[in-house]
Protein backbone atom coordinates (compact mmCIF):
# COMPACT_ATOMS: atom_id res chain seq x y z
CA UNK A 1 0.00 0.00 0.00
CA UNK A 2 2.93 2.11 -0.32
CA UNK A 3 3.16 4.79 -2.10
CA UNK A 4 4.16 4.74 -6.08
CA UNK A 5 7.68 4.59 -6.73
CA UNK A 6 8.82 1.95 -4.25
CA UNK A 7 11.91 0.25 -5.35
CA UNK A 8 12.48 -3.16 -3.58
CA UNK A 9 13.88 -6.56 -4.68
CA UNK A 10 13.22 -10.14 -3.27
CA UNK A 11 16.04 -10.13 -1.97
CA UNK A 12 16.40 -7.04 -0.14
CA UNK A 13 16.80 -3.57 -1.95
CA UNK A 14 18.26 -3.09 -5.19
CA UNK A 15 21.80 -2.38 -6.35
CA UNK A 16 20.93 1.05 -7.68
CA UNK A 17 19.31 2.42 -3.62
CA UNK A 18 23.19 1.55 -2.15
CA UNK A 19 24.72 4.72 -3.50
CA UNK A 20 27.52 6.53 -1.85
CA UNK A 21 24.99 9.43 -0.16
CA UNK A 22 22.56 6.62 0.71
CA UNK A 23 19.68 7.80 -1.08
CA UNK A 24 16.40 6.72 0.58
CA UNK A 25 14.87 3.76 -1.44
CA UNK A 26 11.42 5.38 -1.68
CA UNK A 27 11.02 7.77 -4.72
CA UNK A 28 8.10 9.03 -2.80
CA UNK A 29 8.69 8.50 1.22
CA UNK A 30 5.72 8.71 3.33
CA UNK A 31 6.73 10.61 5.98
CA UNK A 32 5.19 12.59 9.02
CA UNK A 33 5.69 16.49 9.76
CA UNK A 34 7.63 16.13 12.83
CA UNK A 35 9.81 13.63 10.52
CA UNK A 36 10.63 16.97 8.15
CA UNK A 37 10.91 19.17 10.73
CA UNK A 38 12.93 17.50 12.55
CA UNK A 39 15.54 16.02 9.66
CA UNK A 40 19.06 17.30 8.97
CA UNK A 41 20.47 19.68 6.41
CA UNK A 42 23.83 19.97 5.00
CA UNK A 43 24.05 21.22 1.73
CA UNK A 44 20.73 22.14 0.94
CA UNK A 45 20.14 18.64 1.54
CA UNK A 46 17.41 16.86 3.81
CA UNK A 47 18.47 13.78 5.97
CA UNK A 48 16.78 11.65 8.28
CA UNK A 49 19.57 8.56 9.76
CA UNK A 50 21.78 9.61 7.29
CA UNK A 51 19.46 8.85 4.62
CA UNK A 52 18.78 11.26 1.60
CA UNK A 53 15.34 12.62 1.16
CA UNK A 54 13.94 13.41 -2.13
CA UNK A 55 10.05 13.31 -2.78
CA UNK A 56 8.08 12.42 -0.03
CA UNK A 57 4.08 12.46 1.04
CA UNK A 58 2.29 13.82 4.34
CA UNK A 59 -1.30 13.03 5.21
CA UNK A 60 -3.06 16.04 7.34
CA UNK A 61 -5.61 18.68 7.83
CA UNK A 62 -5.94 22.04 6.03
CA UNK A 63 -5.67 24.84 8.82
CA UNK A 64 -5.63 27.44 6.55
CA UNK A 65 -4.49 28.82 2.91
CA UNK A 66 -3.70 32.21 1.73
CA UNK A 67 -4.06 32.50 -2.68
CA UNK A 68 -1.27 34.27 -4.33
CA UNK A 69 -1.43 35.35 -8.00
CA UNK A 70 1.34 32.69 -8.55
CA UNK A 71 0.91 30.33 -5.96
CA UNK A 72 -1.31 28.94 -2.74
CA UNK A 73 -0.40 28.73 0.94
CA UNK A 74 -1.93 26.02 2.80
CA UNK A 75 -0.77 25.12 6.32
CA UNK A 76 -0.98 21.43 7.00
CA UNK A 77 -1.18 19.83 11.00
CA UNK A 78 -0.93 16.27 11.22
CA UNK A 79 -0.33 16.53 15.34
CA UNK A 80 2.30 14.89 15.41
CA UNK A 81 4.04 18.41 15.66
CA UNK A 82 3.68 21.87 14.81
CA UNK A 83 1.60 22.84 11.66
CA UNK A 84 3.44 22.75 8.66
CA UNK A 85 3.75 25.42 5.37
CA UNK A 86 2.84 23.85 2.07
CA UNK A 87 2.99 25.80 -1.08
CA UNK A 88 1.43 24.80 -4.25
CA UNK A 89 2.45 26.84 -7.77
CA UNK A 90 -1.11 27.75 -9.73
CA UNK A 91 0.59 28.67 -13.05
CA UNK A 92 -0.55 26.23 -15.44
CA UNK A 93 -2.16 23.75 -12.82
CA UNK A 94 -5.36 23.33 -12.74
CA UNK A 95 -6.25 23.83 -8.86
CA UNK A 96 -9.45 24.18 -6.63
CA UNK A 97 -8.99 25.91 -3.34
CA UNK A 98 -8.98 23.35 -0.37
CA UNK A 99 -10.65 24.52 2.75
CA UNK A 100 -9.82 24.31 6.03
CA UNK A 101 -11.00 21.68 8.05
CA UNK A 102 -10.43 18.90 5.18
CA UNK A 103 -8.02 16.46 4.92
CA UNK A 104 -5.06 15.93 2.23
CA UNK A 105 -2.95 14.29 0.91
CA UNK A 106 0.27 15.45 -0.41
CA UNK A 107 3.05 15.17 -2.30
CA UNK A 108 6.10 17.06 -3.02
CA UNK A 109 9.66 18.27 -2.18
CA UNK A 110 10.45 19.47 1.49
CA UNK A 111 12.64 22.76 0.82
CA UNK A 112 13.91 25.16 3.20
CA UNK A 113 12.86 29.18 3.29
CA UNK A 114 14.52 31.80 5.08
CA UNK A 115 15.49 29.22 8.02
CA UNK A 116 11.74 27.70 7.45
CA UNK A 117 11.09 24.69 6.18
CA UNK A 118 8.28 24.17 3.68
CA UNK A 119 6.38 21.67 1.30
CA UNK A 120 6.83 22.69 -2.07
CA UNK A 121 3.39 20.56 -3.53
CA UNK A 122 3.54 18.69 -6.77
CA UNK A 123 -0.02 17.07 -5.84
CA UNK A 124 -2.66 18.13 -3.17
CA UNK A 125 -5.17 15.63 -2.95
CA UNK A 126 -8.38 15.89 -0.80
CA UNK A 127 -9.25 12.33 1.18
CA UNK A 128 -12.62 10.91 1.26
CA UNK A 129 -11.98 7.85 3.22
CA UNK A 130 -10.58 8.72 6.74
CA UNK A 131 -9.12 5.43 6.99
CA UNK A 132 -6.30 6.61 4.43
CA UNK A 133 -5.32 8.61 7.51
CA UNK A 134 -4.78 5.42 9.18
CA UNK A 135 -3.34 3.77 6.27
CA UNK A 136 -0.79 6.71 5.78
CA UNK A 137 0.58 6.45 8.97
CA UNK A 138 0.79 2.37 8.63
CA UNK A 139 2.70 2.97 5.61
CA UNK A 140 5.45 5.52 7.59
CA UNK A 141 5.87 3.08 9.68
CA UNK A 142 6.51 0.40 7.08
CA UNK A 143 8.86 2.23 4.48
CA UNK A 144 11.06 3.74 7.55
CA UNK A 145 11.26 0.11 9.05
CA UNK A 146 12.68 -1.12 5.63
CA UNK A 147 14.61 1.78 4.51
CA UNK A 148 16.50 1.34 8.02
CA UNK A 149 15.93 -2.01 8.47
CA UNK A 150 14.94 -1.34 12.55
CA UNK A 151 11.89 -1.15 14.13
CA UNK A 152 10.52 2.36 14.26
CA UNK A 153 7.50 4.98 15.11
CA UNK A 154 6.01 7.66 13.18
CA UNK A 155 8.98 9.68 14.49
CA UNK A 156 11.80 7.88 13.66
CA UNK A 157 12.44 6.88 17.26
CA UNK A 158 13.44 2.73 17.83
CA UNK A 159 9.97 1.23 18.33
CA UNK A 160 11.94 -1.23 21.14
CA UNK A 161 15.07 -1.54 23.17
CA UNK A 162 15.81 -3.39 25.79
CA UNK A 163 16.43 -1.58 28.77
CA UNK A 164 17.56 -3.92 32.23
CA UNK A 165 15.61 -7.20 30.71
CA UNK A 166 12.50 -5.02 29.93
CA UNK A 167 11.49 -4.04 26.69
CA UNK A 168 10.04 -0.14 26.31
CA UNK A 169 7.59 0.50 23.49
CA UNK A 170 6.60 4.26 21.68
CA UNK A 171 4.24 4.97 19.33
CA UNK A 172 2.81 1.87 18.18
CA UNK A 173 -0.20 -0.32 18.79
CA UNK A 174 1.07 -1.94 21.86
CA UNK A 175 -1.87 -3.40 24.27
CA UNK A 176 -4.51 -1.52 22.60
CA UNK A 177 -2.74 1.63 22.68
CA UNK A 178 -3.64 3.84 19.50
CA UNK A 179 -1.34 4.81 17.23
CA UNK A 180 0.97 7.87 18.48
CA UNK A 181 0.06 7.18 22.19
CA UNK A 182 2.46 4.86 24.20
CA UNK A 183 1.75 2.76 27.15
CA UNK A 184 2.06 5.54 29.31
CA UNK A 185 -0.13 7.29 27.75
CA UNK A 186 1.48 10.06 26.13
CA UNK A 187 0.88 11.80 22.66
CA UNK A 188 3.88 11.78 20.66
CA UNK A 189 4.66 15.81 21.50
CA UNK A 190 4.10 14.59 24.95
CA UNK A 191 6.58 11.98 24.89
CA UNK A 192 8.89 13.62 22.84
CA UNK A 193 9.32 16.74 25.63
CA UNK A 194 9.44 13.55 28.02
CA UNK A 195 12.10 12.07 26.26
CA UNK A 196 14.46 15.15 26.43
CA UNK A 197 13.63 15.65 30.18
CA UNK A 198 14.58 12.42 30.95
CA UNK A 199 17.85 12.51 28.61
CA UNK A 200 19.05 15.14 30.88
CA UNK A 201 21.44 13.59 33.54
CA UNK A 202 21.95 16.90 35.26
CA UNK A 203 21.52 17.17 39.04
CA UNK A 204 19.10 20.19 38.36
CA UNK A 205 17.45 18.82 35.61
CA UNK A 206 16.54 20.76 31.96
CA UNK A 207 15.88 23.90 31.80
CA UNK A 208 13.14 25.11 29.87
CA UNK A 209 15.74 27.34 27.87
CA UNK A 210 17.38 24.06 26.84
CA UNK A 211 14.10 22.25 26.37
CA UNK A 212 12.81 24.61 24.14
CA UNK A 213 15.90 24.99 22.27
CA UNK A 214 16.32 20.97 22.03
CA UNK A 215 12.97 20.80 20.45
CA UNK A 216 13.05 23.67 18.69
CA UNK A 217 10.74 22.00 15.78
CA UNK A 218 7.79 22.29 18.13
CA UNK A 219 6.02 25.01 19.33
CA UNK A 220 6.41 27.11 22.64
CA UNK A 221 2.51 26.46 23.23
CA UNK A 222 3.07 22.39 22.79
CA UNK A 223 6.05 21.84 25.10
CA UNK A 224 4.30 24.11 28.15
CA UNK A 225 1.09 21.85 27.48
CA UNK A 226 2.98 18.98 27.31
CA UNK A 227 4.80 20.12 30.69
CA UNK A 228 2.02 20.99 32.58
CA UNK A 229 0.21 17.26 31.58
CA UNK A 230 3.56 15.17 32.67
CA UNK A 231 3.45 17.40 35.72
CA UNK A 232 -0.02 16.43 36.65
CA UNK A 233 0.37 12.79 35.54
CA UNK A 234 3.65 13.12 37.55
CA UNK A 235 6.21 12.21 35.08
CA UNK A 236 8.20 15.10 36.03
CA UNK A 237 8.91 17.25 38.38
CA UNK A 238 10.09 20.57 39.53
CA UNK A 239 13.80 20.97 40.48
CA UNK A 240 15.61 24.08 41.83
CA UNK A 241 12.84 26.60 40.42
CA UNK A 242 9.48 26.03 38.32
CA UNK A 243 11.51 26.30 35.42
CA UNK A 244 13.79 23.19 35.41
CA UNK A 245 12.40 19.83 35.20
CA UNK A 246 13.60 16.53 35.99
CA UNK A 247 11.82 13.30 35.30
CA UNK A 248 10.74 10.51 38.06
CA UNK A 249 12.34 8.13 36.17
CA UNK A 250 15.64 9.46 37.46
Amino acid sequence: MLDEGYSQSSGGFTGQTAVKRKRAALQILPCTVSQLLSASEVNEVFLLRNCEVNQVSVVGVVREFVPFVTSIKYTVHDMTGPPMDVKQWAAGVTCTLTPPGRYVKVSGRLQSSQGKRLLLAKNIRCIEDLNEITSHMLEVVQAHMQLFRKAVDVNMNTIASSVAGTVQTYGMCNDGCPQGISPDGLSTIQGQVFSAIKSCSLHEGIGFQNLTRQLGYLSVKDIRNSLRFLLTEGHIFTTMDEWHFKSTDN
